[in-house]
């Protein structure tokens, strides 16, 4: 029974894996649940665990992305250090807040920008994206801070979800390619994940046996879909991410109301 749990979590894994590298998402969402309900593993060893994987998953997508030229390394990183500073400001925020009710509305934001991403897709108007050009590096540089800021907010407040934002944030407001969004967003999520899972290294929430077991499928997956989704144009990656926002706003609208 023992390795059967084990090769569970392999496959949670690889599963996870192969999400991180085609829409940049967070594994909590996935691992979290496993580990709790097939595991009984406590919930901050849960997202502790998750994070270990987060953190593995991410740097061997993002370095996939980055070997195709599918990184921005500049406005990355700046956005990668604000959202730190502005997840301890939404963490502070979520605990004078209901969470299933933010968790509601932001479900609400996801099935909106997917709706509308996708009608556009479909009536022709989605076409690959150019970095925004600014005039100035200091505009740049601020413009990506602002950024980072609002997403740790949002991540603060809402919890798993950060990868999403990035990637929303990149495509909507810089305008990035899917391909260079999906890569960026990755690597951002594994500066991020790392802060994040240093309280809970220190406070020994994290199961380095099931985290490792987790990471060594998330792996396989993630290099298997990066090299796929390096390969699809950015219309086809765009109607794939579009659908699984929607799709992931509906699963949030549905615990809000359960």
């Amino acid at each position: 029974m023992t390795y059967l749990l084990y090769g569970i979590l392999i496959i949670i894994g690889l599963i996870t894996g192969g999400i991180t590298s085609l829409v940049g998402a967070s594994a909590v969402t996935l691992i979290v649940p496993t580990l709790s309900m097939l595991f009984h593993v406590d919930v901050h060893t849960a997202i502790g665990t998750s994070l270990f994987v987060d953190i593995v998953t991410s740097i061997v997508v993002s370095y996939n992305y980055y070997r195709k030229g599918h990184v921005e390394l500049k406005s990355g990183l700046w956005i990668a250090v604000a959202s730190i500073i502005g997840a301890q400001i939404g963490a502070n925020i979520a605990n004078q807040t209901k969470g299933v009710t933010l968790s509601g509305l932001f479900g609400v934001l996801l099935i909106f920008s997917g709706i509308s991403q996708l009608r556009k897709t479909k009536k022709g108007k989605q076409k690959p994206k150019k970095k925004i050009n600014f005039k100035h590096q200091w505009t740049e540089i601020l413009t990506a801070i602002l950024i980072g800021i609002g997403i740790g907010i949002i991540s603060g407040i809402f919890g798993a979800g950060g990868g999403v934002m990035i990637l929303l944030a990149l495509v909507i407001i810089l305008g990035y390619p899917m391909h260079t969004a999906v890569g960026t967003s990755t690597l951002i999520m594994a500066i991020t994940a790392f802060s994040s899972d240093v309280g809970y290294f220190t406070h020994g929430h994290i199961n380095f046996l099931y985290g490792v077991l987790l990471a060594i499928g998330a792996v396989i997956g993630g290099m298997l879909g990066s090299k796929y989704a390096n390969k699809i144009n950015d219309q086809k990656l765009a109607v794939f991410l579009d659908l699984f926002f929607i799709i992931i706003g509906i699963i949030m609208l549905l615990q809000m109301v359960g």
